[in-house]
């Protein structure tokens, strides 16, 4: 019985000669199936080089006949080829490279599995007899499933390219799809500039039957931003015609994403800018008080900004919630509640504060952009309001940039917080006999000449204000409609003043002296002395007998 067995097995099955692809002849000597890697590396390099004496072998063809064999082998590497690069990335390092494989009892070898809309093909190498011993080619159930394959990840287009299209992959595309893909690129700029030229030409007609400005400013900011989505859509369809591999779409993909989020992020930020600007000309332009429009204007610089700094930070959570890795490490620092997230929200409480002391000021406004302030002892303008920082320009063109926080915790002073409007004065030391009626006439000459263009009309007016045992001091105070106006008025008032007091007999301070009779030697002489502490000769000593004094 056991004889009968050992017969019919040897019977049945076929010589060695022809066990494995008996149409295709004995296979060159350089084709290597010793091993799983020498079969996977031998079938890859020439199918991709369409090398139709060494790619059948590496294929399990003996379920054909032989005359088919040779011709359909080729159109099967090919095929298959084709597939592996677009859906299985091979992993060199895992393939054995052992003659019986990683197990001595397995006739197979797994190198991985492709999804197809039922089920999944396992992509398998297979251990078999040949003349030269075992060797290790594609399974004849991989090979029943290459048109399976082929006609859901394929296209015939692909069978009728040129070979040399197809010698070998760079990264993981073929010549041909580098090719297919710079034409695309091409041919997706240029789309993208002429829908952008078209679109923009439909809307400044639209936009121009409008009596509100709104829209101009709406397809004044789609000019840029609006060609790159176009371009993306188009790379990230095409190329699907191209037939990328996994890997190259999902680049493909995730680059097309990130350049529609950045070019959506800045169409806002200059619709915001643009938006931002147009209502401040329209307020300015509406005669409307000139604190009202300072404090408009501070008001759309912080808002502006917080709005900016939202859409950033939008954008960029969207751009890193493209990768796995990113993604992970936030999920997996939102989920820790331990030191480190300690350690972050006291880092950025500072940061926190400083941002809601600036959402603070945009409401409160203390201080709006173009007011007139002393801070830290320097006096200048508001030139710049940030959600840290406030730069203030002094006066001799230096910039002095203060945190948001201190304008909310210590005083300053605003010269312009209701009105730009501000009194000034000079304060000039006198004569006793100085004619002060006379003085508030010439006062009143001075701001009305001198003064023109720099003085408002309202307030002029001359005060004795204090006297000492040798001066009095006069305060001049006038109005100015600015800061600015207000420090010139002063100093022309005070040069002009000391002018005035110049050409009086008795205008600048003079110091008196009177001597008393302490000597009774008759004929004595005594000094008077009246130095007039502004110069001049009018003080002159004068020597007078004693006998000629008056008590």
């Amino acid at each position: 019985m056991r004889r009968s067995l050992a017969l019919l097995l040897l019977l049945l099955l076929p010589l060695p000669g022809f066990a494995l692809n008996g149409g295709l002849g004995e296979p060159p000597a350089d084709v290597d199936r010793r091993t799983p890697m020498a079969t996977a590396a031998g079938f890859l390099d020439t199918a991709h080089a369409r090398d139709a004496v060494r790619a059948p072998h590496y294929l399990s063809l003996s379920h054909l006949p032989p005359e088919q064999q040779a011709a359909e082998g080729l159109r099967l590497a090919k095929r298959l080829v084709f597939v592996l690069d677009r859906m299985l990335w091979l992993d060199f390092a895992n393939i054995s490279q052992k003659p019986e494989g990683d197990s001595p009892d397995s006739v197979y070898e797994s190198l991985g599995q492709i999804p197809l809309p039922r089920g999944s093909v396992d992509i398998r190498l297979q251990r078999v007899d040949a003349p030269e011993g075992p060797v290790w080619v594609v399974s004849e159930d991989t090979v029943r499933a290459i048109d399976t394959l082929f006609t859901v990840y394929g296209s015939p287009m692909v069978e009728k390219l040129p070979p040399f299209l197809f010698v070998r992959p760079v990264w993981v595309l073929e010549l041909w799809q580098w090719l297919g893909l710079s034409v695309l690129l091409v041919g997706a700029w240029l789309a993208g500039r002429l829908a952008e030229a078209v679109v923009l030409r439909v809307g400044a007609r639209a936009a121009g039957m409008t009596a509100s400005g709104w829209d101009d400013q709406f397809v004044a900011a789609a000019k840029g931003p609006l060609r790159h989505p176009v371009a993306a859509v188009m790379v990230a369809s095409c190329t699907r015609l191209l037939l990328f591999p996994p890997p190259a779409q999902h680049l493909v993909d995730v680059i097309s994403r990130s350049v529609v989020i950045v070019a959506v992020a800045w169409f806002l930020v200059r619709f915001v800018r643009l938006a931002a600007g147009f209502v401040e000309d329209r307020v300015g332009t509406e005669g409307q008080n000139v604190a009202r429009v300072r404090g408009l204007r501070t008001q759309l610089a912080v808002m502006r900004r917080v709005i900016e700094c939202a859409i950033v930070l939008v954008a960029g959570s969207l751009l890193l919630l493209q990768f796995e890795a990113v993604r992970n490490v936030g999920v997996s620092l939102l989920a820790s509640a331990g030191i480190a997230g300690l350690v972050l929200g006291l880092a950025a409480q500072k940061s926190i504060s400083t941002l809601l002391a600036g959402i603070q000021l945009s409401i409160t406004q203390p201080v709006r952009i173009g007011d007139t302030v002393i801070v830290e002892g320097e006096w200048g303008w508001v030139e710049e309001i940030t959600l840290t920082y406030i730069v203030v320009k002094v006066w001799d063109l230096r910039r002095l940039v203060v945190p948001m926080s201190h304008f909310l915790d210590k005083p300053f002073q605003n010269w312009s917080k209701v009105s730009p409007d501000i009194l000034g004065t000079a304060e000039i030391y006198a004569d006793f006999r100085t004619n002060v009626p006379a003085a508030r006439a010439e006062l009143e000459r001075i701001v009305a000449t001198d003064g023109k263009g720099l003085w408002d009309g309202k307030v002029v007016r001359l005060q004795v204000t204090d006297c000492t045992e040798r001066t009095i001091k006069l305060r001049a105070l006038v109005s100015a409609s600015d800061s600015g106006k207000a420090w010139d008025l002063r100093c022309v008032v005070r040069e002009k003043f000391i002018e005035y007091l110049q050409k009086q007999p008795h205008g600048l301070p003079m110091l008196r002296a009177e001597a008393s009779h302490t000597s009774a030697q008759e004929g004595a002489a005594v000094t008077l002395g009246v130095v007039p502490l502004g110069g001049g000769a009018a003080g002159a000593n004068t020597v007078v007998p004693a006998s000629r004094r008056q008590d």
